[in-house]
């Protein structure tokens, strides 16, 4: 095969390549019909800079139709990963009371409990949600009961294990066990001087099939019932879903729900072993009455989660 044979096939290939990023960035709206197609939906930042490098590329070499191809599938992507970077932030309300809230996946067998124990310690969050816990990350972890005293565990020998632990009081909380799976999330109420927060720590299943995606998907359908019991209220957890999966619009339409996100950026949570592909799935969700004043993804833990801080003001009542 001759030098501009080569070249030939290399640029086929490029096309064919772009091609199929098109493909997945239509496929990414029609997930509300199928778990394969919204499989799609998860990786609009890397079709968006894939199809950027692509039309710089082609208009490089001057194949113009295939630039213009390209660039107007990216700007598709552009338009809904962007909303994620404007408006959200607001200016917190006079009265209020700060909260800082952390979320960590801890990797039930990958995970690193001295790195955990060091993370929580420099963050100083005063709620911590983990997920994935065991007996074993209970005992690894048995110093975070004297620093924060409120707790309500749900400790399980496979990855759905949940806890949460709070330095300031839970006026009250419960383990209720939502879907098919019966996989548990925990309900509380933090009182912050005399403020009342609603939590609800929560981890679906993973939509890696056919039935843990009818799971997954039942259970983020369940859960505004449970976020509507208390108001203002917060949502946190693994939620195995990005902000531009069909299953989490869904969520926030019915639960009258904002993403913490929102004025942030993608901050993608997941995965730390897969720097190409990561992806946001990692959330702190809220209703009116709760503003977010920082939020960011912390340093690597051992996990395959990055740990999600998020600093939010909780409204006096009107």
């Amino acid at each position: 095969m001759g030098q501009r044979s080569q070249l030939n096939h290399l640029w086929n290939l490029l096309v064919a390549g772009g091609l199929m990023v098109c493909l997945a960035t239509l496929f990414g709206f029609l997930g509300k019909f199928s778990w394969v197609l919204d499989l799609f939906s998860h990786f609009r930042v890397q079709y968006l800079l894939g199809l950027a490098a692509l039309a710089i590329l082609f208009a490089v070499v001057r194949r113009h139709r295939t630039a213009v191809i390209f660039l107007v599938v990216a700007c598709v992507n552009a338009g809904v990963v962007l909303p994620l970077y404007v408006g959200g932030t607001s200016i917190a309300p006079e009265g209020g009371e700060l909260v800082r809230v952390m979320l960590l996946n801890v990797n039930t067998e990958r995970g690193d409990p001295e790195r955990v124990k060091q993370a929580i310690q420099e963050i100083s969050p005063d709620v911590v949600v983990l997920e994935e816990i065991n007996t074993r990350w209970v005992r690894d972890l048995v110093w975070l009961f004297e620093t924060h005293p409120h707790s309500c565990i749900q400790p399980r020998s496979d990855n759905f294990g949940i806890g949460v632990f709070s330095r300031r009081p839970l006026s009250e909380s419960r383990v209720v066990h939502i879907g098919a799976a019966q996989v548990p999330s925990i309900v509380a109420t933090v009182n912050i001087r005399g403020l009342e927060l609603g939590l609800v720590a929560t981890h679906p299943l993973p939509p890696s099939g056919v039935e843990y995606s009818l799971c997954r998907d039942e259970h983020l359908e369940a859960l505004p019932n449970f976020v509507k019991e208390q108001h203002p209220a917060i949502l946190v957890g693994d939620l195995n879903a990005t902000p531009w999966s069909y299953h989490f619009r869904r969520l926030l339409k019915r639960g009258g729900l904002s993403d913490s996100a929102k004025g942030w950026g993608v901050q993608p949570s997941w995965s730390s072993l897969n720097p190409l592909f990561r992806i946001p799935i990692d959330h702190c969700l809220h209703t009116s009455g709760v503003s977010i004043v920082d939020r960011r993804i912390g340093e690597d833990v051992g996990s395959d989660h990055y740990p999600l801080i998020v600093d939010l003001v909780v409204a006096p009542p009107s």
